[in-house]
């Protein structure tokens, strides 16, 4: 590659990053998953598009697939709040793996029975729709406040499903036919079981140097928490565990940690997973060539329909039964099941490997993801207002950031009060913050000013609070339970140690 053949790729894939972010207005108002936007970017440059590339490399696809779903897995970890899947990991745990079970199992009967496809090939589309995408589910839902239940569990089992999907994919691809299934089973535990232990470790470790090592520049914070979950990933994957899994986990205890500078963590990462979001599916689209989907359309809908409306539905109520949840939660939790990155990266590994009838399975699974997003993307909001599943009464959320003041012994927090804080009406002295912490500035519509301790608090007010080393976890810990439960928290039952009110990581 010369310097011009660089200025040309530069030129070019700005030029899609600009588009893609453009087109994340129009899907955000029309209720389709962006991904849906990306594919269609992909195949407008391909070769059936106005772009007329040729690209059909599966194995470079599926290279830089691995490598951006390591980046959205460590962000959603990041994003995911423990104390919401914390309550639900038992059911969010046999969800993802009784739920894919049973996925699989139905599916690949439909795809046997129904379309004539060979057991081999339909055990493997069996196995790549079965993995839900929380990035899909959640562009379409973040309009729409769900029970902590609800949200915990998709998140979690969006984030555990991958691991075993992956594992059953590449032994279906690699092998013949499983002569004893308890073989593979015992092969599936104990990689989930490395990953666990590689990701929760590697998470301990990693956001407990991050708390007791100062940086000498707040942008040096995120990097490391990046390097720290892509490490969960490659530890994990070379001990011949669940690379996904791991990078998961690790990503999940770095964002509960109370980590210095976490907006600028928290924005970096999000930033690098639209980045991985937006290449991967217009690589996909690249992939793909629509004149050659026309064959597979119906063995598509008909596959997806036994998925939607039977391997799903059947794989969460035998996943859920034991933890009584409610019959709405359910019926949302079965429409919620969004293919999306997984899947479509999944189906380039049996082109790779060279298995019989590759490309239609690929162009299978392609518009069955396609088609299936369209139907169950725009509908999802309006299920859940049928299901009243919304929690529209539910206390926003503090932001609170922590910057260490390393030679001051000291910690200064940024509380940002949102709309629908209980913060708002109550006075400074009414926050009864522990000593060694005080209310040092307040800044109100552009304008900072020293506050008195009658000072009245308001929505959209933004507090700096100095706070000694010893009594910054009780001085966060009682900021939250003000905003959750205003003036009377502590008096009226809210615990102000439980950290109620926390945003994605505890520290803001």
């Amino acid at each position: 590659m010369t310097v011009h053949h660089l200025n040309q790729l530069l030129l070019v894939c700005s030029l899609v990053l600009l588009v893609a972010v453009a087109a994340v207005r129009i899907s955000s108002r029309s209720g389709l998953p962006s991904l849906l936007v990306y594919l269609g970017i992909g195949i407008a440059m391909g070769q059936d598009g106005v772009g007329h590339v040729h690209f059909d490399n599966a194995e470079l696809t599926q290279v830089i697939g691995y490598a951006a779903l390591v980046v959205i897995l460590a962000e959603g970890g990041l994003g995911t709040k423990w104390k919401e899947v914390g309550p639900v990991l038992p059911a969010a745990t046999v969800l993802a793996l009784v739920g894919v079970a049973v996925s699989v199992g139905v599916t690949a009967a439909g795809a046997h029975y129904l379309i004539g496809l060979e057991w081999r090939q339909a055990l493997i589309i069996g196995a790549v729709v079965s993995s839900t995408d929380a990035a899909a589910v959640f562009s379409v839902l973040r309009r729409i406040p769900l029970p902590a239940r609800v949200t915990g569990t998709l998140e979690a089992e969006s984030g555990f499903n991958d691991a075993p999907v992956v594992i059953l994919v590449v032994a279906f691809c690699t092998a013949g036919p499983v002569e004893h299934w308890y073989v593979l089973v015992g092969e599936i535990a104990m990689e989930l079981a490395i990953g666990v232990a590689i990701g929760l470790a590697v998470g301990w470790l990693g956001s407990w140097g991050l708390r007791h090592v100062a940086l000498p520049a707040s942008g040096l914070y995120p990097i490391a928490v990046m390097a720290i979950a892509v490490t969960a990933y490659a530890g994990g994957a070379l001990a011949h565990g669940s690379g996904f899994l791991a990078v998961y986990l690790a990503s999940m205890a770095l964002g509960n940690a109370k980590l210095p500078h976490w907006p600028a963590t928290r924005g970096f990462a999000e930033g690098l997973g639209w980045i991985a979001q937006i290449g991967m599916f217009v690589l996909l689209g690249l992939l793909v060539t629509p004149h050659e989907l026309g064959d597979d359309v119906w063995p598509a809908l008909v596959i997806g329909l036994v998925l939607t409306m039977v391997a799903r539905p059947l794989g969460v109520l035998l996943s859920l039964a034991p933890f009584r949840v409610p019959w709405q939660e359910q019926a949302l939790m079965s429409w919620a099941g969004l293919r999306g990155a997984v899947p479509i990266i999944l189906a380039t590994i049996p082109m790779v490997n060279g298995v019989e009838s590759s490309v239609r399975v690929f162009n299978i699974v392609f518009v069955l993801v396609v088609v299936y997003t369209l139907v169950q993307g725009p509908t999802l909001p309006w299920l859940a207002r049928k299901l009243r599943l919304g929690d529209d009464q539910e206390a926003a959320d503090l932001g609170i950031e922590s910057a260490p003041l390393e030679r001051l012994r000291g910690h200064l927090l940024s509380v940002a009060i949102p709309p629908g804080s209980k913060m708002h009406g109550v006075e400074v002295n009414e926050l009864r913050l522990p000593p060694g912490a005080a209310v040092t500035l307040v800044v109100r519509e552009g304008k900072s000013f020293v506050p008195l301790p009658t000072t009245v608090l308001r929505r959209g007010d933004e507090l700096l609070v100095v706070a000694t080393d010893p009594v910054r976890d009780a001085a966060e810990q009682r900021l939250r339970a003000i905003g959750r439960g205003g003036k009377l928290a502590g008096w009226l039952g809210t615990d102000t140690g439980t950290g109620i009110g926390g945003t994605r990581g505890h520290s803001r």
